[in-house]
């Protein structure tokens, strides 16, 4: 009866532990597209030509 009731306490926390893992990866990706989109915004402003390319 104990060891089930640890059993059940370890997948939650593991459960936990995994969503925490899923949500900081998410917000790193986020901040990692706008910090793209901030570097590209002047160059997109200014338009390309074909000799820049």
């Amino acid at each position: 009866m104990i060891t089930n009731l640890f059993r059940k306490m370890r997948l939650k926390e593991n459960k936990a532990a995994n969503y925490l893992k899923y949500a900081i990866g998410e917000i790193a990706l986020v901040m990692i597209g706008i910090l793209i989109a901030e570097n590209l915004a002047p160059t997109l402003k200014g338009g390309f030509s074909i000799f820049e390319l």
